[in-house]
Parts: structure tokens; sequence; C-alpha cells
């Protein structure tokens, strides 16, 4: 079987993990009596997070029993199978926007194959949007109109190539202190032509819609991006972490149209302002 037959086959299951996560996330966003609890991290946790995650792992165990599985609120649980599968789980990525009632929040689903992420989905009910892409199949996306959807459309990065013309998109101000503060951040944002912080999934799968063409995440884990990689990726644009390296486990992520990546790299690593102080 062809990689790409293969990954067609996979994209099929995490679509079907899609649609399930849906059905959970959807009953569950707005209600008055979500359990919502407090991590060690101190980041929110609700009943439909762990609801979610519970019901994906279920459905790889009926289907795909030798995978591996590794999500944010139930860890690493080994394979079987001995092939170097493992699939990668965020249940709802921007939990904060989730309890707050705010619709930007998807469910995150991405499959690693020997090292290399190779199908990746990011479903946003609330938004009425998903994405999605395997290796060497493209990017694509859905959007729902009313209670119908249209047909899946091709994506594609932007074709800008000046900062001057691009928009950019970040998480927060917070999070910066690990890379010296935002003040290359704050420097990047003058230079382009519009910033906003739409944060969290929406900055990268804008990106690989070609509606941003630079997003940036300071402090992530591995469940946050690598869906998102293969997706920004297929749809013709790059995605590494701040010391330029192509990988979802880096602790951070810039993703753009490739045309723009390694001035924002160059950017983003200057040494800011203060940092040699005593």
């Amino acid at each position: 079987m062809a990689p790409s037959d293969r990954h067609a086959g996979d994209l099929k299951v995490a679509l079907g993990l899609a649609d399930i996560a849906d059905g959970v996330t959807v009953e569950a966003f707005g209600r008055q009596d979500l359990v919502v609890e407090t991590k060690p991290d101190l980041t929110p946790v609700t009943e439909a997070d762990l609801a979610v995650e519970s019901a994906l792992r279920g459905q790889l165990s009926a289907v795909l029993p030798g995978d591996a599985v590794v999500g944010e609120e139930f860890g690493a649980t080994e394979g079987t199978g001995g092939a170097g599968r493992r699939w990668i789980i965020d249940p709802i990525d921007g939990t904060k926007n989730f309890v707050r009632g705010i619709p930007v929040w998807a469910t995150l689903i991405a499959l690693e194959e020997a090292g290399s992420i190779v199908v990746g989905v990011a479903s946003a009910p609330a938004l009425g949007r998903r994405w999605w892409a395997a290796r060497n199949l493209g990017a694509w996306t859905s959007r729902a109109t009313g209670s119908r959807s249209r047909e899946p459309e091709p994506m594609h990065v932007s074709a800008i190539r000046r900062l001057r013309d691009s928009q950019l998109s970040y998480s927060s101000l917070n999070g910066w202190a690990v890379h010296g503060g935002p003040h290359n951040l704050l420097d990047l944002a003058a230079r382009c032509w519009r910033s906003r912080a739409f944060g969290d999934f929406w900055s990268h799968v804008m990106v690989a819609e070609g509606a941003c063409d630079v997003g940036l995440d300071p402090e992530v884990s591995l469940w946050d991006l690598a869906a998102l990689q293969v997706i920004v990726e297929e749809a013709g644009g790059r995605f590494s972490d701040l010391s330029g390296v192509a990988r979802p486990d880096g602790g951070s992520a810039v993703s753009s149209n490739g045309w723009l990546h390694d001035e924002v790299l160059s950017l983003m690593q200057q040494v800011p302002p203060g940092a040699g102080d005593l």
C-alpha cells in the first residue's frame, strides 16, 4: 500500500474521531452546570475535555488497537502494534475560551508515524469550521452554513512576501518570559501590516488558509501543535519552533506562508533589550 493510500485511511479514521468529539463538545458548550476543575499547572479542565478524550481513546482501541495514544488529559498509552504509530489528542484546545462561552476552541487530532506527523484534523464546531490534512494529500477545510455543510475546499497559504504587507496572529502578550519578554513580538508586530491575537489553533489554521501570514505561540505542548504542523505544511507553508526546527514538540511554534519564515525567525531570535544586564 502506497503511503498516500494508507494515510487516506488514517485520515478517514481521524475525521470520524472529530465527529465523535463534536458531538460531545457541542452538547456541553454553554452549559451552566458544566463542571470545571483546575489542574496542577493551574489551567482549567472541564468534564467535556475528559469525556472527549475518553471517547476518542475508546474508539481508537476498537478500530486500531495496536496504535499508541497520547493525550493532554490522560497521558500516554503504549501501543502493541510495534509500527511506530501514535495518535496525539487535544480534546479541547482553547479550554479557557470554552469555559467563558467564546466559540474559538477546537479538538485537535494527529497521527504520528515513525516520528513524523502524517495526519492532522482541527475541528471547531462552534465556528462551523474544520481543517484537515494528510501527507501528500493536501490540506482541506469545510464550512457549515446553518445546518448544512459546504463541500470541502483545498487550502493554500498566502503569497505575501513582505512583512509590511502581512497579517500576524499570536496567542497573547503573556508567556514570552522564557524568550526574554515580548520585546521581539512587539517589534515584529510593528513591522507587519496588521496584528491580532487570534490565538491557539486559530492562528495556525488561518495561516494555512491564507487569511494570516504568520502565527506565533511562545509556550505550547505536543498536542497543541501536532495536527497543526501537517495542516500548515500540506497547505504549502512552514512550521517550526522558535529556534527554526520543524517539529511539534519544541515548546513553541512559528507558522508562516514560507516566504516570511526566515525573516520572522531572525527577528524573534534577536537578543531583547536588557537581556544581558546583571
